[in-house]
């Protein structure tokens, strides 16, 4: 249990870094005041549950059904995957009026590069056993 919430405060503060660092992907709301706590981090806390479930099931499918293309181009579609799942969970926070938006496919892969790098570093920092 402890190893899935450090995951998910993991990807939420990945998910922020890549909004604040990304034109292309934001979170709608408030921009100051006592609104930002309700407008602002419960979509992202939910945002994130939304990107570890997809992460948790859809990725590992996607991931053994484009082997011959992941080998092909040495790794490299690995990015282009994570952007397309980056453009699934910002459509899936939609669908549920979360406001977060990933506007085009070059931000969403600018968005997965962040997320990853972040991720990876936190990951090594609070070392989070699975």
């Amino acid at each position: 249990m402890l190893a899935f919430l450090s995951r998910w405060a993991i990807t939420a503060v990945a998910l922020a870094a890549a909004a604040q660092l990304i034109d292309g992907i934001w979170f709608d709301g408030a921009t100051a005041g006592r609104a930002e706590l309700e407008d602002k981090v419960l979509p992202l806390v939910l945002v994130a549950l939304i990107s570890c479930a997809i992460t948790a099931w859809v990725k590992p499918l996607l991931t053994l059904l484009s082997i011959p293309f992941i080998l092909v181009t040495l790794g490299l579609f690995l990015i282009v995957l994570n952007a397309l799942l980056l453009r699934l969970t910002a459509w899936l926070a939609d669908l549920v009026d979360l406001g977060f938006h990933v506007d085009g496919f070059w931000p969403a892969v600018g968005g997965s590069i962040i997320i990853s790098v972040t991720t990876w570093l936190l990951d090594a920092l609070v070392g989070v056993d699975d």
